[in-house]
């Protein structure tokens, strides 16, 4: 990078400047623990001149904190996976129900809004299909950082809600389902061959909450691949030139990912166990009456803290999930 001629080829600079990135956001917390390591055994040696209660309670802090470092740390060096470091594409689907299911789709939706913030990450809202009553019949975010795709993956899969529903006069308990489906963000040298004859190209005006800023035109596009029923669709953009392309860059993706998991013979894995959006096809239950319990069946991880999981905080479910699969 010192070199006079560095950026007389911008592309191969960039290139040298990512792999750069790449380097350092791997070997740096490293040398950050490595440093850490020393001091504690600074710590130490202070500790047998001065074991008084501050000396130890500063000791055991700094412990616990180096500890969690580690542990977080050992957890990165898991996401190891070929696409683990790329941004991910989140989809929300709602299931059979009505009203109640795309509820339940749209409490998903800031759930993950909320864990995307809370883990630093940048969102992307590419298309967001809404129910007359309430809720959302779908939804798609891209989520750009660091590994999104490797700690998003584990949430693939078929969530349900158990609650008194809000929406039935007469109080009863209901049962609500939703499908999430997460894939990488590919750049440009991932492509698959598409034959454009097995493409259902469908155009529609975009939606909204309403007002003034609710799109006059047919710019919204949906892609069917009809071989597969792989649907993509995005009404983010004000082109139809560019949903098009984000909607195809969307399906590449998903067929390189199923070509992947066919010649690895494990399209069932690729799948994460999502097929009906219904009983007996769910990765986590999160009951709201008549307790309160958010159960991981793949793992057995669960909590009665439901609020907070709503609010976001479901590491505590991707964690285990992904460490079971290593």
């Amino acid at each position: 990078m010192t070199g006079p001629d560095f950026w007389e080829d911008q592309e191969k600079a960039n290139e040298l400047i990512a792999e750069l990135k790449d380097c350092k956001a791997a070997t740096e917390p490293v040398e950050k623990i490595d440093a850490d390591m020393e001091d504690a055994d600074v710590m130490v040696e202070l500790l047998r001149e001065d074991d008084g209660e501050e000396s130890s309670q500063e000791a055991e802090s700094f412990y616990k904190d180096l500890k969690g470092k580690v542990a977080r740390l050992e957890f990165q060096v898991m996401l190891n996976g070929e696409h683990d470091k790329r941004n991910a594409f989140l989809s929300i689907q709602a299931g059979a129900g009505g009203v109640e299911s795309c509820d339940w789709a749209k409490m998903l939706l800031r759930m993950y809004i909320h864990w995307i913030e809370n883990s630093g990450y940048e969102r992307k809202v590419y298309d967001i299909l809404y129910e007359e009553e309430a809720g959302n019949k779908a939804a798609t975010l891209l989520v750009e950082g660091r590994w999104a795709y490797g700690y998003l993956r584990a949430e693939r899969g078929i969530h349900r809600l158990i609650r008194i529903s809000p929406f039935d006069a007469q109080n009863r308990r209901h049962t609500s389902f939703a499908a999430v489906d997460v894939f990488p963000e590919f750049d440009e040298e991932i492509a698959v061959d598409v034959d454009q004859n097995d493409l259902r190209i469908d155009t529609y005006r975009a939606g909204g909450a309403g007002g003034q800023h609710v799109n006059k035109t047919d710019s919204a596009v949906r892609i069917t691949h009809i071989p597969t029923n792989i649907v993509v669709q995005c009404q983010n953009e004000r082109s139809q030139h560019k949903n098009k392309a984000m909607a195809l860059k969307m399906l590449n993706a998903k067929l390189f990912l199923m070509k992947e998991a066919e010649r690895e013979a494990s399209f069932k894995d690729f799948q994460g166990g999502k097929s009906d959006i219904a009983w007996g096809h769910q990765i986590r239950s999160y009951i709201l009456h008549p307790y309160s319990m958010v159960k991981d069946h793949r793992t057995g991880t669960e909590t009665g803290n439901v609020n907070a999981v709503l609010d976001g905080a479901i590491d505590q479910f991707i964690e285990p999930y992904l460490r079971s699969t290593k």
